[in-house]
């Protein structure tokens, strides 16, 4: 898949194309269902499927304070967004210059002049230019006078649940992973380094690891049922998320029990990736560590079992 990082990188010769434009964060069963549809649509007729997106998020300039954490960081969703087939990724700087765009400057100078679009595949919802003015119709309109066709797609639900990066983020700001990770097609997973002091350089012995400061979002504090990566190594789990009140002060952390342990080698550069498949129960302040011991001895059990029956279904 190659990847453009600005309207310059396009080769003069890169088309005609299929284009979805979007922010495709979590790139959810509905991104999925679009991409998939270009990237069939575009080998049947020799052109190219190409996603266009934004970088940053668009919601991070034009609200500012709306404190907006993402599904899946930019490395996460370039490399989701290799696996449905695609071509190309355009990553459009979100800035000054492209939020005054219009929706005809958009259609006339990156679909038709870059891209040499054939054809513009979106949601039913979608909004584009100078404050979100234009819509699908708008789209379809231009689509006419320049050579493209648009279809549109209409709300995908799942369960009477809308598959919208929206709603997944509630679902996981309300630590319903389970539920999020039906309409993501796949469990909700955190990326990030180990966190500092833990077993760095040498082996690991104790059968946890924090992982280091995450910017985006993370699952309403609580236990989960986890699968854990660190590095090549894959470990069933349960993470806790949260500020540990037993232990006084304010601490928070993502800390995960790898239960199939085995020492292993852990380095700074360390890649540890989280996936939630499960919510145990809410974090409350034990009266002692004691009691909370005991708590997570439960929890252990309750994943063990979860393992179990995962395995023989």
């Amino acid at each position: 898949m190659q990847v453009f990082h600005k309207l310059d990188d396009i080769p003069g010769d890169f088309g005609p194309s299929l284009v979805s434009v979007g922010n495709f964060d979590g790139v959810h069963r509905a991104h999925a269902h679009v991409l998939g549809e270009i990237v069939r649509r575009a080998r049947n007729s020799g052109a190219q499927a190409i996603a266009v997106t934004f970088e940053p998020h668009p919601a991070r300039i034009l609200r500012p304070d709306s404190g907006l954490k993402l599904l899946t960081p930019t490395p996460e969703k370039l490399r989701l967004l290799e696996a449905t087939g695609i071509d190309a990724v355009l990553m459009l700087p979100f800035a000054r210059d492209l939020s005054l765009m219009t929706p005809r400057q958009f259609a006339e100078r990156i679909l038709k002049k870059k891209l040499y679009t054939r054809e513009v595949h979106e949601g039913y919802n979608f909004r584009f230019g100078h404050r979100a003015s234009g819509d699908v119709e708008t789209l379809a309109q231009l689509g006419h006078e320049l050579g493209f066709e648009v279809k549109v797609y209409p709300e995908r639900k799942l369960r009477g649940e809308p598959v919208s990066s929206s709603h997944i983020r509630k679902l996981i700001g309300q630590g319903r992973v389970s539920r999020a990770r039906h309409l993501l097609a796949r469990p909700f997973c955190i990326l990030g380094a180990p966190g500092r002091g833990r077993g760095r350089g040498s082996k690991y012995t104790v059968p946890t690891i924090n992982l280091a400061r995450y910017e985006e979002l993370v699952p309403k504090d609580g236990v989960y049922i986890t699968c854990a990566r660190v590095g090549s190594e894959r470990f069933e789990s349960v993470t806790n998320v949260g500020n540990r009140p037993t232990f006084g002060a304010d601490s928070f952390a993502v800390e995960t029990h790898l239960l199939n342990f085995h020492p292993i080698e852990i380095a700074p550069e360390s890649e540890v990736e989280i996936c939630f498949l499960d919510r145990l129960r809410d974090e409350i302040k034990f009266p002692s560590v004691e009691a909370l011991r005991e708590q997570i001895a439960k929890d252990v059990r309750k994943a063990r079992r979860y393992f179990h029956l995962l395995r023989q279904s």
